[in-house]
């Protein structure tokens, strides 16, 4: 059975971590690799209406990214998120990859085609992760290749101690840049990839054909950091190629994703993405990027910023990666209270574009695990919670909010003098023959009122039905005055509605 993403959908996006996944379900039902996944957990997944799952961690990583995770420095961040910590419960980054095989932890190649198989019998296709920027320390290139990555000398390495690094290769002894992000110190257990290099971008687009065998997509990690311009700001000469090699020009993405889609065009990219970056990265192939700005709005900022950030370009929308979670950030249900956090969900996943969840998040989890364990505490589930993203999940499966037309609705006052109006974000969902949506946040810590005009056709002269998706309550309205003065909404503060309109029959 083929994947259900249409070119038109606003696709659902699943992420889990395999590692600490596998050895949950393990526990509890002796599963030993991904082939075992029980059925259940699969149908589970495929009931909750994702189209995608994220497979995160599945690569092979080595011994010395499982020494470097040990160091004093991170345990205390290790407790902080697993207080009965051992040391076998740290099995290094997954992002410090050794060979792009899936580990055999996992089960190795045979166990993911098989889990492959199995989730494309429900519809559902599997992405992968694609760490463009680095390779783990012990990764063989770094032996048998050093001209593949960011070379420095020892003074670089007495001026810049957590930025480089030396390596054994078959030239001798080479100092070697560690992966990292220009704004931050180097990740220890990482080497930096060349990107100047020709036989670099080969090399990784090699690798990339590989990956694409294996999966249907790819989740590309800080995807901006290998553009020309980013890279060149972050090592300036020293990536000039060591070997004596002529500079590769253009952009990598561009000459990778046109290379993987000659075989696999319909191949999902998902960039990693932030500084203002999406845009570009869109232009250059990538089907979706993450929206950062609007989950620092939800988080940080009240409905006016909300709003001003959905008024972008809808072609932008659309490929854009919506969030409240991820494996990098710190678990919604802990960063805001209840009526917030329905809020900020109801706006981040009626929102066009792909609607990004992550395991956990739907269960109310706390705790934000460091990608090193492979343990997480036990906690209750919320069951509040959990209810409240399955009602919105089995809207978002839904034609109209999957295929549907979207726009956003600018609320007006309720009357003279009153500004709460301001609070309100308001979206639009058009669905033909299925209807239309109208999803309503009061965004805002205050009671607010406000009038939402709505140009909905079928509705003059009718009585019309409203009925509160999310909570049930229904109400009965003149379908004229829903147009102007539009619809009344008086709100307690952070409440929310999804509404489905239905014409009435005429008496």
């Amino acid at each position: 059975m083929p994947m259900r993403i249409h070119e038109t959908d606003h696709p659902l996006l699943y992420e889990i971590n395999s590692r600490l996944w596998l050895r949950e379900i393990g526990e509890k039902k002796k599963c030993v690799t991904l082939a075992d996944i029980p059925e259940s957990e699969l149908d589970d997944i495929a009931r909750l209406n994702f189209d995608l799952v994220w497979m995160m961690g599945a690569w092979q990583t080595g011994g010395m990214g499982l020494s470097l995770a040990c160091q004093p420095a991170l345990q205390q961040e290790y407790r902080q998120a697993l207080p009965d910590l051992v040391a076998d419960d740290i099995i290094g980054s997954p992002y410090a990859v050794q060979d792009y095989r899936v580990c055999d932890s996992l089960g190795g190649p045979e166990a993911l085609s098989r889990f492959r198989s199995r989730l494309a019998q429900r519809g559902i296709g599997l992405i992968l992760d694609f760490v463009p920027n680095h390779t783990a320390r012990d990764h063989p290139w770094l032996s048998s290749r050093p001209e593949f990555y960011v070379s420095g000398d020892e003074e670089s390495m007495r001026r810049e101690p957590l930025n480089f690094f030396s390596a054994d290769t078959i030239h001798g002894k080479r100092i070697i840049a560690h992966g990292r992000d220009p704004y931050f110190p180097g990740w220890l257990d990482t080497a930096q990839l060349n990107y100047r290099h020709p036989k670099t971008r080969a090399a990784m687009i090699e690798t990339l054909a590989s990956i694409a065998g294996q999966c249907d997509g790819v989740r590309c990690d800080m995807s901006m950091l290998v553009l020309r311009d980013i890279f060149s700001r972050t090592w300036g000469e020293r990536a000039n190629p060591s070997d004596g090699s002529a500079p590769a020009v253009g952009e990598f993405w561009a000459e990778a994703i046109d290379a993987v889609r000659r075989s696999r065009p319909d191949f999902i990219f998902i960039a990693e993405a932030y500084w203002g970056l999406e845009a570009e990265l869109q232009a250059l192939g990538f089907d979706y990027t993450y929206d950062k700005t609007l989950y620092d709005r939800l988080l940080c900022h009240g409905a006016g910023p909300v709003r001003e950030h959905m008024n972008a370009r809808l072609d932008l929308q659309v490929r854009s990666v919506r969030f409240l979670e991820n494996h990098d950030e710190r678990r919604i249900a802990q960063l805001l209270p209840p009526a917030r956090h329905r809020a900020a969900a109801l706006l981040c996943y009626a929102s066009p574009g792909m609607r990004f969840f992550h395991e956990g998040q739907l269960d109310g989890r706390k705790v934000k695990v460091p990608v090193q364990l492979g343990r997480r505490p036990v906690e209750r589930l919320d069951r509040t919670v959990r209810e409240f993203y399955e009602k919105l999940l089995s809207e978002l499966g839904g034609t109209v909010l999957r295929r549907g037309r979207w726009k956003q609705i600018e609320p007006g006052p309720a009357w003279e003098g009153n500004p709460s109006w301001q609070q309100f974000v308001i979206y639009h969902w058009e669905g033909d023959r299925r209807g239309a949506r109208i999803a309503v946040a009061n965004f805002g810590p205050n009671q607010a009122q406000c009038y939402a005009a709505l140009d909905i056709n079928g509705l003059r002269g009718r009585r019309v039905a409203l009925r509160d998706l999310l909570s049930g309550v229904a109400y009965e309205c003149d379908g004229d005055s829903l147009r102007n003065p539009g619809l009344y909404l008086d709100m307690a503060p952070y409440q929310v509605h999804l509404f489905t309109l239905a014409p009435l029959p005429l008496r």
